[in-house]
């Protein structure tokens, strides 16, 4: 098993890829104690009628470029293969400003495919290639030299099986002609602003429970302060202060030091110096706002989010039916439910978990069959029928 450690090394394989169809791609990184991932291995293999390669790259490796390796990135020619490959590929953004094309994500493909929604590679490694994943350095310090013959065996595994499973899911996709499915499916993959947090716009992730503008003004302040600064400082955004301890925060509107200090939820480093000072600022800021200037939520985006990989399968479901009245109201509510709703009943499991999730009131207009599900760009929605 090669190690690459030079720039040369690096090419050579490079310059061998780009003569073929594919390549397939994995990255070991740590996360743990920064904002940004710190890259600390990349994986690469390639076969064909020919034979076939596979290497590990080295990016901590003294005066090692991963220029030859960008610009296999950028060749149009080959097929750069991932499986769940959302935090790769915001490693490249980062580093290079670079998303691999074209690309092909394995774990979108199972989806369609029929694997169910975010099936793990371990399990695509067991249905398609009959074999077993040796798990056992999953949790080690990437960052660590030397490698331990474990840990290069097990991270080369990342990159080995997923060229029979790419084989096989691509051959999959063109009998059914489905190959359109995956595409669209990866527009977000592809899409720049996928990598980029905003700190304008970071309020959003946060789950609270009221819809006041002026508690969400603070909120906003809030996020944006602990985005800007955690990737000013390179440091976790829960390292600055945590979810549980904003809402915290908005609710009890500390207007000093002393304030801070009392409450439960704040790291006892966040209560001094420039995180307090931040901290104090964002609610100011948050309470000044004028009334036209406050944040809205939506509220329809929210209820989608619950659970994205439930609405990402509903979507493809759709995809596949060409009568999607029909198929929304079979995903939502089976007959015996029907019978029960029709005889006056509202205690039933179509009005529960994840139905009632995504689409909340919705769920009982669904089981009526007084609205349908459709798909309105990257979300599934209800529309009156």
């Amino acid at each position: 098993m090669q190690t690459i450690t030079t720039t040369e090394a690096l090419a050579t394989f490079c310059a061998a890829a780009a003569k073929r169809p594919y390549v397939t791609v994995d990255t070991e990184f740590l996360r743990e104690r920064t904002y940004y991932a710190k890259l600390c291995l990349v994986q690469l293999a390639w076969q064909d009628e020919t034979g076939h390669d596979e290497v590990l790259v080295d990016p901590l490796a003294e005066g090692l470029s991963l220029e030859p390796l960008y610009d296999l990135f950028r060749d149009e020619g080959v097929v750069k293969v991932f499986h769940a490959a959302r935090q790769d590929l915001e490693i490249f953004w980062v580093e290079a400003k670079l998303i691999p094309s074209p690309l092909f994500d394995t774990q979108v493909a199972a989806m369609v495919c029929g694997f169910g929604d975010q099936a793990g590679y371990e399990t695509l490694v067991r249905k398609i290639c009959k074999d077993g994943v040796d798990k056992s350095s999953r949790f080690t310090d990437w960052s660590r030299r030397p490698l331990t013959d474990a840990q290069k065996t097990y991270a080369i595994g990342d990159v080995t099986y997923l060229r029979d499973i790419y084989e096989y899911l691509n051959d999959r996709l063109r009998s059914t002609g489905r190959q359109k499915w995956v595409n669209e499916e990866m527009a977000v993959l592809n899409d720049p602003a996928t990598y980029e947090t905003d700190p304008d716009t970071a309020w959003e992730r946060v789950k609270t429970r009221t819809n006041s503008g002026r508690f969400l003004s603070i909120v906003r302040e809030l996020a944006r302060f602990r985005e800007s600064y955690a990737q000013t400082k390179d440091v976790p955004r829960s390292r600055v202060f945590k979810d549980d301890a904003l809402v915290e925060i908005a609710s009890a509107k500390p207007g000093n030091e002393g304030d801070l200090g009392r409450l439960r939820l704040l790291l006892r480093e966040a209560r001094r110096g420039e995180i307090a000072d931040g901290i104090l600022k964002a609610v100011k800021d948050g309470l000044a706002m004028p009334n036209d200037k406050l944040p809205k939520p939506d509220l329809s985006r929210e209820k989608l989010q619950v659970n994205p990989a439930i609405a990402d399968m509903l979507r493809v479901l759709l995809k596949a039916k060409s009568d999607a009245e029909d198929v929304a109201q079979k995903l939502i509510a089976s007959s015996a439910d029907l019978d029960l709703l029709a005889a006056g009943q509202r205690d039933i499991p179509a009005l529960k978990g994840w139905r009632n999730e995504v689409f909340g009131r919705d769920a009982l207009l669904l089981t009526q069959g007084k609205v349908a599900l459709a798909v309105d760009g990257q979300r599934v929605v209800t529309v009156p029928r």
